[in-house]
């Protein structure tokens, strides 16, 4: 099969052991951005090796979630390809094929050693020297054939020399060929180990560069060992910094989402996520948020850092609130039918027209879609839904009238426009001898349920006249009780 290597071909492999963590989504991210920068192809690949842990709903998540934040795959699972099956336990026989190439090669071998002589080995050598790592000595290498017993493979490892490569974030990189052990390629079972499938996988779908996190780069070298026994020119490796807890851990669970879903339940934009991770870990001068094409126009492996970072929630929601107020980066229709869904959530019945106008209301302010259907309950909820603290405070005895009388105002005026409403208002005002405040109050809390609200008029002129009339009467009615 004729692999044409001038194209770009990067690749995400997750393992399908879990759900999707925001620090295996930059790593797509990154892929997906040279990729479409340079035109190239962008493959997912699914590494589901761990036969215990991987499942089929880890897959349904990690496609789902890749879908949800636009980082389609030219190839792959519900894609197809050229170079396919993009599954590994799919892919036994081309592991097997190529271990046997190597051991024909002289490259490596079937090792018999079994689980209780390497125990023994590595018990041997704690007792001569508790603090020693232990490591394969090489017994099975000259030791003859022994057809149908249980074997591995391993690979026969330089014992002198260094693995050198320049990676394009931390440049040149070498390790002495002394520091590894002839390690295992394949189970007894015909699994591969991790560094000899994603070698053959790669090898074999022709991918150009590897980009991944930076706890990845002990495994370059004895990648890097196998590709050369395979007769390949390695691909370019880019590295990338760490994604720490803000205590400088690694991050987990325990520091809060890390999982791509949850952020989409929490009600965050999908590119607003791709903005924040593409951010951490590379630069673009001081520009802080970017549309999709932007970052895809922006980006390239020399502003990458090399020092890890610190996950910063606040900033993270501070870049979602940038992406939602801007209808550059976030369209009214894209707005509306992402706090639809969070409304629906709520039991409110609304239509994405109506919604879209509503949302003009509290986009400045709204920092997720999920705030924004809180913001805009009392829009779609009769009555509304009532704050106990704002009732107690401002529906009381004093501003029955009040709210009666300004209902009374109200019902006259022509347009129904805030503008409109509000001179209304202050022309009528100083009849009542009282401030604004006295009266804006008790009228905001009559029509919205809340002591704090998008503008007084605003929110009249988004209700109509009979409904802002009748919630007004009502406030006035639990005034008087």
């Amino acid at each position: 099969m004729l692999l044409v290597r001038a194209m770009v071909r990067v690749r995400f492999a997750p393992s399908p052991t879990g759900y999707l963590h925001i620090g295996g989504v930059r790593t797509a991210l990154f892929n997906w951005l040279w990729a479409r920068k340079t035109g190239g192809r962008f493959v997912l690949r699914i590494e589901d090796t761990d036969r215990e842990r991987s499942t089929s709903e880890s897959v349904r998540v990690i496609l789902d979630s890749l879908r949800w934040l636009g980082l389609t795959w030219d190839e792959g699972p519900g894609v197809g390809g050229p170079y396919g099956p993009y599954t590994q336990l799919e892919r036994l026989s081309i592991y097997k094929d190529h271990a046997e190439r190597l051991i024909q090669g002289g490259k490596a071998y079937r090792c018999y050693c079994t689980k209780e002589e390497l125990d023994a080995q590595r018990a041997a050598l704690k007792a001569r020297d508790p603090k020693a790592t232990f490591r394969y000595p090489g017994t099975c290498r000259n030791r003859e054939e022994r057809p149908g017993a249980p074997h591995v493979v391993r690979l026969k490892v330089p014992e002198t020399g260094s693995v050198v490569y320049v990676d394009k974030v931390f440049g040149e990189v070498t390790t002495p060929n002394a520091a590894q052990q002839d390690f295992v390629l394949l189970r007894t079972d015909g699994v591969p180990l991790y560094n000899f499938g994603a070698v053959v996988d790669d090898v074999t779908m022709g991918i150009t560069l590897v980009a991944r996190g930076r706890d990845h780069m002990v495994n370059t070298p004895p990648q890097i060992m196998i590709y050369e026994a395979l007769g390949h020119q390695p691909p370019q490796f880019a590295h990338l910094p760490m994604m720490l807890a803000p205590n400088g851990e690694k991050l987990s669970k325990r520091h809060g989402a890390v999982s791509v879903t949850e952020y989409r339940d929490q009600g965050y934009a999908p590119h607003a996520v791709l903005n924040y991770l593409a951010r951490f870990g590379w630069s673009h001068g001081d520009q802080e948020v970017f549309s999709l094409d932007e970052l895809v126009a922006a980006f390239d492996w020399e502003h990458c850092n090399r020092a890890d970072g610190r996950f910063d929630a606040k900033k993270f929601l501070a870049i979602n609130h940038e992406h939602l107020k801007s209808a550059r980066l976030t369209s009214e229709g894209a707005y509306a039918a992402a706090t639809l869904r969070f409304l629906s959530a709520r039991g409110l019945q609304a239509d994405e027209a109506r919604v879209e106008h509503a949302v003009a209301l509290i986009r400045e302010r709204a920092t997720t879609f999920a705030d924004a259907a809180d913001r805009l309950d009392f829009v779609f909820r009769d009555p509304p839904a009532m704050e106990a603290a704002a009732v107690a405070k401002f529906l009381v005895g004093e501003n029955a009238q009040r709210l009666r009388d300004l209902a009374g105002v109200l019902e006259k005026v022509e347009p129904w426009t805030a503008a409109a409403l509000e001179a209304a208002t202050q022309q009528w005002l100083p009849s009542t001898g009282a401030p604004m405040k006295d009266i804006a109050q008790p009228a905001r809390v009559a029509l919205t349920g809340r002591a704090a609200s998008p503008g007084l008029f605003d929110v009249m002129s988004e209700l109509g006249r009979e409904r802002t009339l009748a919630r007004l009467i009502a406030g006035a009615t639990a005034s008087s009780a």
